[in-house]
């Protein structure tokens, strides 16, 4: 057990909520940029709807708490409980946010998750060396960059090609008016995986906070304070939007009808509600972007831009490395005081 005055836990309890608010803020275009694109909602609207579902994500964990696997992961699934300290998690958290805030104002989609997940190890690191990485939750985190936005990708046009068929004899208007109820249905299901899958990042950093410093005993548990802390947090993030990146995602990398919108989110929520269920703290940014490609590969390969999915893709593969560096980084500046 580490000890940790009071008010600087609840300092870094607050710093905490700080990244998840960041999250939702970096992350609001994932869960409206086809509504917004498509022009189903008004940028105000889709904000506001889909911080809502953001935080109606709660509300489906209550009846369903295996929901909140992620949060073991992240908390015990990456560095080892008992090796980590108040350092560690300040080193994280600010690795991270560090992350986001640069790729925000390039207006670069990059992964909130995977920022966190780069803090925590290279945080961890810095202070145990590897052997207290966890190898098994590490690695499904690794395995899932790769695989979410594949497979988002593939349910989409999956999707596309069946609801094509299922509404090939609709008459034009009859189509676009169930496309445009069956993409709002959608978006909705893909706010809450994003709010259920992001939030809980936050939830097990300051989980295993609490049981570092003695707050906390037992099995490793998300008190209800925390999940509706964290769960508030992302969704007022949300509600502040993150324009430039609804701009890239939404628009940038091709152009999407209600039917192309509806089957990027729906496949984006069947993946993240999935990786949820396995406990992976899978990235929203990657699976709605696969999904957004594979919807409009669905149309035909030269609707996307590819040139800008490249620049997506570029900064998946730098964000886990940067963010672990600048996480030693201030781990290492806290050995100073």
């Amino acid at each position: 057990m580490h000890e940790l005055a009071f008010p600087l836990l609840v300092g870094l309890i607050l710093v905490a909520l700080a990244f998840d608010f960041l999250n939702g803020l970096h992350d609001a275009a994932n869960a409206i940029a086809t509504v917004v694109a498509t022009r189903l909602l008004g940028p105000v609207q889709a904000v506001a709807f889909a911080a809502f579902f953001n935080f109606a994500a709660y509300f489906l964990t209550l009846g369903f708490p295996e929901l909140h696997k992620v949060a073991e992961t992240i908390g015990q699934g990456l560095v080892d409980r008992d090796l980590v300290t108040p350092a560690v998690v300040f080193g994280a958290l600010v690795g991270a946010m560090f992350w986001n805030v640069v790729t925000w104002l390039k207006g670069i989609p990059s992964s909130s998750s995977h920022a966190l997940v780069g803090g925590i190890v290279g945080a961890g690191v810095a202070h145990a060396g590897f052997t207290g990485i966890q190898w098994t939750g590490l690695n499904k985190t690794l395995i899932a960059i790769i695989l979410s936005p594949l497979l988002g990708m593939l349910l989409a046009m999956l999707i596309m090609l069946v609801t094509s068929w299922a509404f090939a004899r609709a008459k034009n208007r009859t189509a676009e008016k169930s496309f445009r109820f069956l993409h709002l249905l959608s978006s909705a299901a893909y706010s809450i995986s994003h709010g259920l899958n992001d939030a809980q990042k936050t939830m097990g950093i300051i989980t295993v906070l609490l049981y570092s410093t003695g707050y906390l005993s037992g099995e490793f548990h998300v008190p209800h304070w925390v999940a509706i802390a964290c769960y508030i947090a992302i969704a007022l993030g949300t509600l502040s939007g993150g324009w430039k990146i609804i701009e890239t995602m939404g628009s940038r990398i091709t152009k999407l009808s209600q039917h192309q919108g509806f089957s990027a989110s729906m496949g984006g929520s069947i993946m993240v509600f999935t990786a949820s269920l396995l406990g992976i703290p899978v990235s929203t940014t990657h699976t709605i972007t696969g999904s957004i490609i594979g919807a409009g590969t669905a149309r035909r390969a030269s609707a996307v831009r590819w040139g800008v999915a490249q620049n997506v893709v570029a900064a998946w593969i730098i964000t886990i490395p940067a963010s672990a560096a600048v996480g030693a980084l201030f781990y290492s500046l806290t050995l100073l005081f």
